[in-house]
């Protein structure tokens, strides 16, 4: 099982970027994605989720910038980031889980498959 996220970069404040994540060995449908984001000397927080049926979730900060997506076709899960600000700075992980309740679908220790991150680096 393999993840592969993709997609990061640096873009001006007010810009956007595209994460992709990919997987192998596993079919995406069958498994809840989440990205999480941690910047220098700070925790991983959760960004975004998207349940198997596809219901999403999303940190209250990120509401109406980032938009998570599923492609099931492609085994692929992308996470579309409008209007950035310099403190969205931070390498992006994207995770899953076959089993993962949804109160728990917020908290990076019930992903069992992690990724190695993305840099995403947003200047002022």
């Amino acid at each position: 099982v393999q993840l592969q996220a993709s997609g990061g970069g640096l873009v001006q404040a007010g810009g956007s970027l595209r994460l992709s994540c990919a997987a192998s060995g596993l079919t995406f449908s069958s498994y809840a994605v989440g990205w999480f984001r941690q910047a220098p000397g700070k925790e991983r927080e959760f960004v975004a989720a998207i349940r198997r049926g596809g219901f999403t979730y999303y940190a209250d900060s990120k509401k109406g910038r980032f938009t998570i997506s599923r492609d099931n076709a492609k085994n692929t899960v992308a996470l579309q980031m409008n209007s950035l600000k310099p403190e969205d700075t931070a390498v992006y992980y994207c995770a899953a889980d076959q089993s993962i309740i949804m109160s728990s679908i917020t908290l990076a220790q019930y992903y069992d498959h992690w990724a190695q991150g993305t840099l995403v680096t947003v200047s002022s």
